[in-house]
C-alpha cells in the first residue's frame, strides 16, 4: 500500500467533456497524481437522479472514460461506480447515520428539484434527495484523506463528515476517517454566449466549449464571445472579459495575459487580439487531448483495463465494508 495521502473526487458521465469541467476539476485531477494516492470514479449512479436514456447512460459513461485518460488520468486510478456495489450498500448504511433535515437543507437538491418540478410529470426522484448520502459513501468506502472540493460542494462534504463522526460515535470506535477538504486552486469558467452563467451542457450547445471540439468552432465560438460595449473607464472589468482573461491564464498563457491585461488597464485593449489569443490557446490544448483519444480509440483492451482498475479498486471498498458491517452488528458474506 502507498504511504501518500488518498484523494477520491468523481465526475458524473454527462457525455463529452466541457472547458468548464477541465479547467474547473480535471486539469487539477492530473496534476494531483504526482503527489496523492488518487482514485476517480466515473459515478453513473449518481447520473440516475434526474431523468436519463439507459443506452446514452452507458454511452457516455464509457465516451467520459476515454476523455479522461485522454487529458491524462492514469487508467490504474479510474473506476466506474455501478462496477463497485460495495458503494450502494454503504449508502444504505449511512443513510441511517444521516439527518433528515440535514438533508433537506441542501442547496444542490432544492436547485435540481426545482428544475425537475417543472418538467412534464413533475417526478422528483428519491435518489436526488438522498443522493449527498451516496456521495458520502463514495468518499468513505476508500477511506479518503482528502475530497478536491470548490464551494458548491462544501454542504455535501460536511455532511459525509457529520455521518463519519455519528458512525464512529456509535460503534465506539474511530473506524472511518473523517474526510478533509482539498482546497486548490479552481478555475470557474462561464459561458462565453451569457458570463453570468455557469460554462454548462445543461444550458445548450451555445453555452459550453467541447475539449474535443474541431479547432474552427472552437474559434467561432471564442470570436463570438459577450464583451461589453463602450471603452475602459477605469471601473469594473465586465463579467465577459474577466472570463476571457480567466480561459487564458487557466491555458498558463502568463506572457500573453500580462500583456493584454496592460493593454486592457491602459485602456488600449481591442477585444479582437484578445479573443484571437484565448481561441489559439484553447485549441492548442484541444488538438494535444483529441491527438490522444485518437490513439485510445484504437485501443481495444480500454474497456478491459478500466473493468481491471475498478475490480482492484473494489478490493479496498470490500474491505472497508466487511469491517463498517462487523461493527454495526450486521452479517458478512465471503467474497
Amino acid at each position: 500500500m502507498s504511504d501518500k495521502k488518498r484523494v477520491l473526487s468523481c465526475i458524473q458521465p454527462t457525455g463529452d467533456m466541457h472547458f468548464g469541467n477541465y479547467f474547473g476539476a480535471v486539469k487539477n485531477w492530473v496534476e494531483l497524481q504526482a503527489t496523492y494516492e488518487c482514485m476517480y470514479g466515473v459515478v453513473d449512479y449518481h447520473a440516475m437522479t434526474m431523468p436519463f436514456n439507459p443506452i446514452k447512460l452507458r454511452e457516455n459513461t464509457w465516451e467520459l472514460i476515454f476523455n479522461l485518460m485522454a487529458v491524462g488520468i492514469e487508467p490504474q486510478n479510474l473506476f466506474i461506480q455501478s462496477l463497485v456495489p460495495e458503494h450502494t450498500e454503504l449508502c444504505w448504511i449511512f443513510n441511517c447515520f444521516a439527518s433528515y433535515g440535514q438533508l433537506s437543507r441542501m442547496t444542490q437538491f432544492k436547485d435540481k428539484s426545482a428544475t425537475s418540478a417543472e418538467g412534464e410529470d413533475g417526478f422528483i426522484s428519491a435518489g436526488l434527495f438522498d443522493y449527498p448520502v451516496l456521495q458520502a459513501a463514495d468518499i468513505c468506502v476508500y477511506r479518503a484523506d482528502y475530497v478536491p472540493v470548490g464551494k458548491d460542494q462544501e454542504q455535501h462534504l460536511e455532511l459525509a463528515r457529520n455521518i463519519v463522526q455519528r458512525f464512529n460515535n456509535q460503534v465506539g470506535k474511530e473506524y472511518l476517517i473523517m474526510p478533509e477538504p482539498l482546497y486548490t486552486e479552481f478555475t470557474k469558467i462561464t459561458s462565453t454566449a451569457d458570463p453570468s452563467r455557469k460554462m454548462s451542457k445543461s444550458a445548450g450547445e451555445k453555452h459550453y466549449i467541447s475539449l474535443f471540439s474541431d479547432s474552427d468552432k472552437i474559434r467561432k465560438q471564442v470570436r463570438s464571445a459577450v464583451t461589453d460595449t463602450g471603452e475602459n473607464t477605469g471601473g469594473e472589468m465586465s463579467p465577459g472579459v474577466k472570463n476571457l482573461f480567466e480561459l487564458l491564464k487557466a491555458c498558463e498563457k502568463i506572457e500573453t495575459y500580462t500583456a493584454l491585461k496592460a493593454d486592457y488597464d491602459a485602456g488600449n485593449l481591442k477585444y479582437a487580439p484578445l479573443k484571437e489569443a484565448v481561441a489559439e490557446a484553447l485549441v492548442e490544448i484541444s488538438e494535444a487531448v483529441r491527438s490522444k483519444r485518437a490513439e485510445l480509440n484504437t485501443r481495444k483492451e480500454v474497456k478491459e483495463e478500466i473493468k481491471a482498475s475498478s475490480a482492484q479498486i473494489r478490493e479496498r471498498a470490500q474491505h472497508t465494508l466487511r469491517n463498517v458491517k462487523e461493527l454495526s452488528g450486521l452479517l458478512n458474506v465471503k467474497y
